[in-house]
């Protein structure tokens, strides 16, 4: 009978420990849920006044951007080249929608979809993109920036 009791009180005490941490986690996901959004939008911002070192402030000193047809762009003063380089192109807008973000501790990832736009509202481009985001300096910043088109290649032309 004892026995019983005391099992009663171990299963019980393990279900509340097991309950607690879950909503701690719950709670900490949506936390760096809406941090995330929050510099998404910053970064949206950035963008669209043609702000390059806005953009690149954004990302951690040693961050990396891993842009289709293209090599590693590392550090912050090539990323913020890289981005000038996409406003120069004549990209005037960035809409980024999160879908999905999880984070463990000081480290985070971040699943989305994004879409070009050139002037007066044109599309140039749409796609998926993952972000590992990482806190710096108390803020979470975009550490490894990785994205691919979603649009239908060029029709190839036959000879």
């Amino acid at each position: 009978m004892l026995c019983n009791h005391i099992y009663t009180i171990f299963l019980n005490l393990t279900l509340v420990t097991l309950f607690c941490f879950g909503c701690a986690g719950a709670q900490q996901d949506s936390n760096i849920h809406d941090s995330i959004v929050t510099a998404i939008q910053k970064w949206m911002a950035a963008f669209e006044e043609g702000d390059a070192a806005g953009v690149a402030a954004l990302y951690t000193r040693n961050a990396q951007l891993l842009p289709t047809n293209s090599d590693f762009v590392s550090g912050t003063d090539a990323i913020q080249t890289f981005w000038q380089g996409v406003m120069d192109m004549g990209i005037k807008q960035a809409h980024l929608e999160t879908v999905e973000t999880e984070g463990m501790g000081n480290t985070a990832y971040e699943v989305g979809k994004y879409t070009l736009y050139a002037d007066e509202g044109q599309i140039v481009d749409h796609g998926k993109y993952v972000v590992i985001w990482k806190q710096e300096d108390g803020q979470w910043k975009l550490h490894t920036d990785i994205w691919n088109t979603s649009a239908a290649p060029p029709a190839m032309t036959e000879k």
